[in-house]
């Protein structure tokens, strides 16, 4: 409940920005907390960030820690209703400008965090006072970072709460499920959880957040040399520490991935392309099994908290070849089952060819780790398309923005689609850098022109294409 929030509110107020939204009450988040960032397994997937209970004055040498000179503003003052079919009503106030929509679902996430504070350190003055400092690099933890070279820098802003809040989830389920997740002051409203069948729950879920909760936080890396001295990555997020060899100049486990320079559409191509093997093993999987993994991923789609815990998992098993949930809360321990008693079932099934297996487990990492990249009203767009039929004639849009070479989609075909269902596909696509065209009789999507090249096309792309796969012949 409290990572679905978080999420949902570095999406809205700063998307594609600095912020990282806080997953757990546990982690403490005070200024200058150092935060491991640990890449990821395909490019465009965003670090997973990792805070440690140590502060950067933990890991200096000497006795003069740093004082950094701290400062607290007024960040915003914010509410917000989504509801799961884009529909929704949000109101933020910021300190010099108001952004407000309105609109309303059966199903929806409410936020209503009130005012809200940043803190921030002046980096100025820690530049200064950073001159003058060595990192400790006996301390076990830059030992451990340094090993698996990762990256790690320090807190510099966070935004934290002004007041007590309540987070409060409402689910609907039976045919139809959707959630309604509150924050609000320290007056709770009553939540009822009722199944839409003829059997009825009612139940009160409310998570007390008190005040001077941090919610969303920034790093600034740190560039780390052999001698200890290190350098703070005011521009951009490229730390990491000095290579031992003579031979090799530069730094290891920097984050974040580079961007080609290729036009847009060429290096969405190149891209598909590269991953088709991917796709073409979904695809080729049994129509029974086709139809029941995307029954559960269709499922998963409606619970983003559900969604990023089986995609942990799965990074795990990448690495682990195991899957260790003792993590996992017990709710989202059952809607993940299903999908690695399939793996398992589907390994059996092919007769001891680890090889397959592997691969059919990096496969649906990959579809994963697309629609867990995606906020919740892209998910939620998505999941209004995911019917078989759909998905069918979106595959087409998606061969002609990536240039194969294929027709464009009929516009008889687009145009016959619900508009509900039109209106959600021209989110996704919008929200994913991408534009809905009709010329005649045909209809095409293409790569809006961007200030800065990016993934999003790339990552709706892979979540369409392997969603089709699953549906064919389904």
């Amino acid at each position: 409940m409290f990572a679905t929030a978080t999420r949902n509110f570095v999406d809205e107020v700063d998307p594609g920005g600095l912020l990282i939204p806080v997953r757990s009450l546990n982690d403490s988040i005070t200024l200058l907390t150092v935060v491991v960032s640990q890449k990821r397994f395909w490019c465009w997937q965003k670090p997973k960030y990792i805070p440690t209970d140590f502060t950067l004055n933990d890991i200096l040498t000497g006795d003069t820690p740093i004082t950094p000179v701290l400062t607290e503003i007024d960040f915003i003052k914010y509410n917000g209703t989504y509801g799961d079919n884009i529909q929704g009503s949000m109101d933020a106030t910021f300190i010099h400008s108001n952004v407000n929509a309105e609109g309303k679902d059966s199903s929806k996430l409410q936020f209503s965090f009130g005012s809200l504070k940043k803190d921030e350190v002046d980096v100025r003055k820690l530049l200064q006072d950073s001159k003058k400092s060595l990192i400790d690099m006996s301390h076990s933890l830059i030992k451990q970072t340094k090993k698996k070279r990762q990256v790690f820098g320090v807190v510099k802003e966070r935004i934290v709460t002004s007041q007590p809040c309540s987070v409060i989830e409402e689910v609907q389920q039976a045919g139809e499920c959707g959630g309604t997740l509150s924050l609000c002051g320290p007056k709770s409203p009553k939540v009822s959880l009722k199944d839409n069948g003829s059997l009825s729950k009612d139940s009160n879920v409310t998570m007390e957040i008190p005040k001077n909760t941090t919610l969303a936080y920034a790093l600034i890396d740190l560039e780390v040399k052999q001698d200890g001295h290190y350098e703070l990555c005011l521009m951009s997020n490229k730390g990491g520490f000095e290579v031992d060899s003579p031979t090799q100049k530069g730094l290891v486990g920097v984050t974040g991935a580079s961007v080609p320079n290729n036009p847009e559409v060429t290096r969405l191509a190149e891209e598909l392309k590269n991953l088709h093997a991917h796709f073409q093993l979904l695809s080729s999987l049994p129509a029974t099994s086709k139809a029941s993994l995307l029954k559960i991923m269709t499922g998963i789609i409606e619970d983003q908290a559900a969604l990023s815990a089986l995609q942990s998992v799965l990074d795990q098993m990448l690495v682990d070849k195991s899957a260790n949930m003792a993590d996992i809360s017990e709710a989202h321990k059952q809607s993940i089952q299903p999908v690695l008693e399939m793996l398992k079932e589907l390994e059996c099934g092919s007769e001891g060819q680890t090889e397959h297996s592997a691969s059919l487990l990096s496969a649906l990492h990959l579809l994963t780790s697309a629609l867990d990249e995606l906020t919740h009203d892209c998910l939620a767009a998505l999941r209004a398309c995911s019917s078989p039929a759909v998905l069918k004639i979106v595959e087409l849009l998606v061969q002609c923005l990536s240039g194969s070479g294929e027709s464009p989609a009929s516009n008889t075909n687009v145009a016959a689609l619900p508009e509900d269902v039109l209106a959600n596909l021209e989110h996704l696509f919008t929200s994913s850098d991408v534009s809905l065209l009709r010329d005649g009789d045909t209809a095409r999507i293409q790569i809006n022109q961007l200030q800065e090249p990016g993934y999003r096309p790339l990552i709706m792309c892979i979540a369409l294409r392997g969603l089709h796969a699953l549906a064919q012949c389904v």
